[in-house]
C-alpha cells in the first residue's frame, strides 16, 4: 500500500533524551532518514559534504531561502542553518519517513511550510531535579553553563503545547515504545495512504466480476 512519508520533528530540552530516542528510533527502523542540514559554516576535517551538512557559502544560502528551498532556517553564532526542502520532499513522495532533530522555532517553520506531514513530538524530563542531575552527570561543563542550559530547558519546555504529542521520558524503553506507536499509528492515517482508493476500487472491480 502507497504513503506519503512522515515529516518526524523530535524535540526536547537538553538532558531529556531527545539523541537516545532519535537513535533508538532509527535502529527500530532504518529506513527513517535522518534530515541533513545545510550550513554556512565551514566543513570540519572528516566531514563530508551531504553526509554531515551540505555545506554552502553565504550568497548561496541566502539564494535558497529567497527561493523558498528551505523548510526552515536561522543564524547560529554568526552562521546560518537550515532544512533544505527537496530531499525532504523526495523522501515524503517516495513513501520515506524523515526525522528532524530541531528546536521550537524550526519545528513551528516546517509545520508551516508542509502542514499534515508534519508529525511533531516533545520529550519531557520526569523532573527538573532528574533533568539537572542527566546535565552535571556528563561531567563536561561548569556549573555557570549548567545554569545558562537549565534557563534553556524551561523556555523550550514552555513551548510543549505547540506539539502534537508529549512524551514523559522517565523510563527510557516505555518512552521508546510510545515513540514506536505514534509512528506506527501515524503512517496508518486515511490522509495518507495515498493508494487507498485504487486499492478500493480494486475490491469493487473484484467483487463486481465475480
Amino acid at each position: 500500500m502507497q504513503r506519503r512519508g512522515l515529516l518526524l520533528i523530535l524535540s526536547s530540552p537538553s538532558g531529556a533524551g531527545k539523541s537516545t530516542m532519535t537513535q533508538r528510533l532509527r535502529a527500530w527502523d532504518p529506513t527513517i532518514r535522518f534530515s541533513v542540514s545545510a550550513t554556512t559554516r565551514a566543513p570540519r576535517t572528516g566531514e563530508v559534504d551531504g553526509r554531515e551538512y551540505y555545506f554552502r557559502d553565504r550568497a548561496t544560502f541566502q539564494t535558497m531561502v529567497e527561493a523558498g528551498e528551505m523548510l526552515e532556517h536561522a543564524e547560529v553564532f554568526g552562521n546560518f542553518y537550515g532544512s533544505p526542502k527537496g530531499p525532504v520532499v523526495a523522501n515524503m513522495e517516495a513513501g520515506v519517513d524523515t526525522l528532524f532533530d530541531i528546536d521550537w522555532q524550526g519545528g513551528q517553520q516546517i509545520k508551516q511550510a508542509m502542514g499534515r506531514d508534519v508529525v511533531s513530538i516533545f520529550i519531557l524530563p520526569p523532573s527538573i531535579a532528574e533533568l539537572e542531575r542527566r546535565l552535571r552527570g556528563r561531567g563536561q561543563d561548569s556549573d555557570e553553563v549548567i545554569a545558562g542550559r537549565m534557563a534553556k530547558s524551561m523556555d523550550e519546555i514552555s513551548h510543549w503545547s505547540d506539539y502534537d504529542y508529549v512524551l514523559v521520558n522517565e523510563n527510557p524503553d516505555e518512552c521508546e515504545a510510545s515513540l514506536r506507536a505514534i509512528v506506527t499509528c501515524e503512517r496508518q492515517k486515511r490522509q495518507r495512504q495515498t493508494g487507498l482508493t485504487t486499492f478500493v476500487q480494486h475490491l469493487g472491480k473484484e467483487y463486481g466480476g465475480r
